[in-house]
């Protein structure tokens, strides 16, 4: 069985308010719930149109208002930026305002230039990521929290909101290549790959093979790949509007890689290549399913992640390919 989800750097849109991206978000976070989508994953950047929640949290409180089956979560709370107890008591709140509903990952920052403009070296993320982890897992799991680390330390602090998933809400990973997958496999923890099928096939061979040694049984976690979507009437139009679209989401994703001199070579610059690397579907609904369940077979997942809205996508085009994808496409691969 297959499960299907949203991701969403929630982007720029040129020329149209934030006020107006963020409402016409929410009404299309609405959609997905309505249309079954398991999950809705955003996620968290800073300084750049790439991402307008640079606090998922504030946005994600937002969400549990409009939603009332799908779960939802941050994709990645960039751990070197918060302070664990806030953190830990946020999360607490979001996941008891949702009736426990909500899921969130973890991560170190895919951008070191972003990192950078709260005072932190990037040498320097990934010592205090994997600190900030042990202290938020702690502190989620306990009644007091008392942690000694090198950048954060806390003495007997009550934990008075704790959250409704017990020992804590579900847990998720970005995975870029197999060898990051023995981790979240050993923390039983969700996963989710940009990467080609045949990355993302190592990675959950690797996820497997570690879960078997560590945990025995048959996998629980979802193992997934995100993919930007387009579901159109014919082939050309879909090709024109997420030609045009994808454009301007890869204006958004390059623009802090060009301020600084890096031309960043891990996503496709354009339809073409983007869907050589299997990262854009874009066709009728016959074609949409049958590439969604080649990719199911080719990486090994029971997982599905969906980008419907990104670059200049209306929110009448990106409403009009989720309804499309609702009715024609969902039905054939879950059945």
């Amino acid at each position: 069985m297959v499960d299907f989800g949203v991701f969403d750097h929630l982007d720029r849109r040129a020329g149209v308010p934030d006020q107006t991206i963020y409402e016409d978000r929410l009404r299309l976070i609405s959609a997905y719930d309505e249309a079954g989508i398991a999950m809705y994953h955003l996620a968290e950047h800073h300084a750049t149109p790439l991402g307008l929640a640079p606090s998922p949290s504030v946005f994600l409180s937002a969400v549990a208002q409009r939603t009332t089956n799908m779960h939802f979560g941050p994709m990645v709370y960039c751990l070197p930026l918060y302070e664990p107890l806030r953190l830990i008591e946020e999360i607490c709140m979001l996941d008891q305002m949702s009736g426990g509903r909500f899921e969130f990952g973890v991560g170190r920052g895919i951008s070191p230039f972003e990192v950078s403009y709260f005072g932190i070296d990037k040498e320097n993320a990934g010592p205090i990521y994997l600190e900030a982890f042990e202290a938020l897992k702690r502190g989620l799991t306990s009644d007091v929290l008392n942690f000694e680390g090198e950048h954060f330390h806390y003495d007997d602090v009550p934990m008075v909101v704790t959250p409704v998933n017990k020992p804590h809400p579900p847990m998720w990973y970005g995975v870029a290549t197999p060898d990051g997958a023995a981790w979240p496999a050993s923390q039983k923890i969700n996963v989710i790959s940009n990467s080609p099928c045949e990355i993302a096939r190592s990675a959950t061979d690797q996820y497997r093979e570690t879960w078997d040694r560590e945990h025995g049984g048959p996998v629980t976690s979802k193992l997934g790949v995100a993919r930007h979507v387009y579901v159109g009437e014919t082939q050309a139009e879909a090709d024109g509007i997420a030609g045009r679209a994808y454009a301007a989401w890869y204006e958004n994703f390059i623009h802090l890689w060009r301020k600084f001199g890096v031309e960043d070579p891990a996503y496709a610059s354009t339809l073409e290549t983007a869907r050589e690397r299997d990262a854009i579907i874009a066709g009728t609904p016959d074609m949409v399913a049958s590439e969604i369940e080649r990719q199911i077979e080719a990486a090994g997942l029971n997982y599905f992640v969906c980008r419907f809205a990104y670059g200049d996508l209306s929110f009448e085009e990106a409403s009009g390919s989720l309804d499309l994808f609702a009715r024609e496409v969902m039905p054939r691969i879950t059945g």
